[in-house]
């Protein structure tokens, strides 16, 4: 069977299909060598985790990266062991008593444009600011260990983190005496909104305000609302035909695998002979790493492409070959897909030793927050083959056995005693999320002061005010602006 790629298809949207494609790829190859097959649901995981879309930058501007000498343990005086954080600074518009404009970096590489281009950029520029970009111990090349064993990775969390920033101001402040005065003002995005909000409660002294952009603030393991927020965003920007034409495709693959069809199912998505539809943990690989492709895709939309993905989905002559085309294509179109848990493992274990992002954040999912997107809801349309016993299982089998899924859910209790929850009682931070955010449900609503964004999506709000923006978009950053004018003043 050949994959079908329509002619409407592609003329209405072969451009941000290969740039999805690229991205897709370049998130599963970095930091790999060739010789390393990337097992779907790490492939389709790492998607998810890509960081904030990158600004478009007009003209030149000086990046400069420079690096810190931070504690390896922030808490533990007897340990003088230390690492080497990076961070990228831009000073183009610093004068004496600058305001410091920092983005904190999460679980990705920092990379020059978010303080190049964009709102936050721009509100430097306005106020005369220091900009500059802090990069996530453990992520790009601020690696703190030679390896990344669970032992070595007990120096990942983010108090750590966060420790890490509150050093990197009082650091920066002392080396430079004409900014020992200036106010600071976070952002961040995604889990590094999470962190500025986390930062203003526990260091409120060292920063004046903040930014948190599609900020996560409640962990929780079985995350089951972000689905249905992404089967939200096919049927209110796609349509009910989609929805269910999604709906209706996976429902199908399900029972041809439950009704002794598993060959047939197997030959439709392409997958590799070692594929053993007897086991649950590959049959339930296999079905989150599906729909981990249109969470992928709702996650990052932009305005039609939801609507082009649909064209796509309804192309076909029925549901089950659509669902398997648009799988192989959002998996790369390898020669075979390896679905297999135990090549999921294999891969996280070899990143003990070759540094690929994917491990640690795992790990931290593992310690820490949960947030495994399942199918614990009826109310999403991808079929219901990956529980959180997958993703458990997967810390137990990875990182240690201590990693039980009692150990787990007490984890992710601790991080909301310690932070919160949904009420981490802080001040002067402006908290936006898109309105279809698969996120957006582990974040402050509007009822609690946030601003929510009509139809847009994950960390979508950073870049420049725009004639593109829409009212709700344009309204926001108008409010950001208004804010770090007060915060400023």
């Amino acid at each position: 069977m050949s994959i079908k790629f329509p002619t409407h298809f592609w003329t209405m949207a072969a451009t941000r299909l290969v740039v999805a494609l690229l991205l897709l790829l370049v998130a599963a190859c970095q930091g790999l060598d060739a010789s390393k097959d990337v097992p779907v649901l790490v492939k389709t995981l790492q998607n998810l985790h890509l960081g904030p879309p990158k600004q478009t930058v007009l003209k030149r501007v000086n990046v400069q990266e420079k690096w810190i000498t931070q504690k390896l343990d922030n808490f533990d005086a007897a340990n003088t062991e230390t690492y080497e954080m990076r961070y990228l600074l831009n000073d183009e518009f610093q004068a004496e008593g600058s305001p410091i404009f920092i983005y904190l970096g999460g679980e990705w590489e920092i990379e020059p444009s978010m303080i190049s281009a964009g709102h936050w950029y721009d509100l430097a520029e306005e106020h005369k600011g220091v900009l500059v970009y802090t990069e996530h111990r453990y992520y790009g090349e601020s690696v703190p260990t030679t390896t990344m064993s669970t032992e070595n990775l007990k120096y990942l969390h983010v108090k750590q983190a966060l420790a890490d920033v509150a050093e990197f101001i009082k650091s920066f402040k002392a080396e430079h005496p004409q900014l020992a005065n200036s106010k600071v003002l976070l952002a961040g995005g995604s889990y590094s909104a999470t962190m500025v909000v986390w930062f203003k409660r526990l260091y409120p002294d060292l920063v004046d305000g903040g930014w948190a952009s599609s900020a996560p603030l409640l962990a929780k393991v079985a995350f089951t609302e972000y689905k249905e927020v992404v089967g939200q965003a096919f049927l209110q920007l796609g349509s009910q035909k989609c929805y269910d034409r999604i709906q209706n495709g996976i429902a199908e693959l399900e029972s041809m695998f439950d009704n002794k069809r598993g060959a047939e199912a197997r030959s439709m998505l392409r997958l590799c002979n070692s594929f053993d539809d007897k086991n649950d943990l590959d049959m339930w690989s296999l079905f989150g790493s599906i729909s981990n492709i249109f969470s992928g895709t709702a996650q990052y939309q932009r305005a039609g492409d939801i609507e082009y993905y649909c064209n796509y989905l309804l192309s076909f002559n029925d549901d089950a070959t659509a669902i398997a085309n648009f799988a192989y294509w959002g998996w790369g179109m390898p020669s075979c897909i390896d679905a297999r848990y135990s090549s999921t493992v294999e891969y996280y274990l070899w990143a003990v030793n070759n540094f690929d992002a994917g491990r640690p954040w795992y790990y931290q999912t593992c310690n820490e927050y949960g947030w495994y997107q399942t199918s614990g809801s009826r109310n999403q349309p991808f079929g219901t083959k990956f529980p959180t016993a997958l993703y458990t299982t997967l810390c137990a089998d990875v990182f240690s056995s201590q990693f039980s899924n009692e150990q787990i859910n007490s984890n992710a209790a601790q991080t909301n005693e310690d932070f919160g929850g949904k009420s981490p009682d802080v001040e002067n931070v402006y908290m936006t999320h898109g309105a279809l955010d698969p996120w957006n449900p582990m974040g402050h609503g509007v009822a609690e002061g946030a601003t929510l964004i009509a139809e847009a999506s994950h960390c979508a709000d950073f870049g420049s005010i725009s004639a593109n923006d829409s009212a709700e978009m344009r309204a926001s950053k108008e409010r950001l602006a208004e804010l770090v004018r007060e915060w400023l003043a």
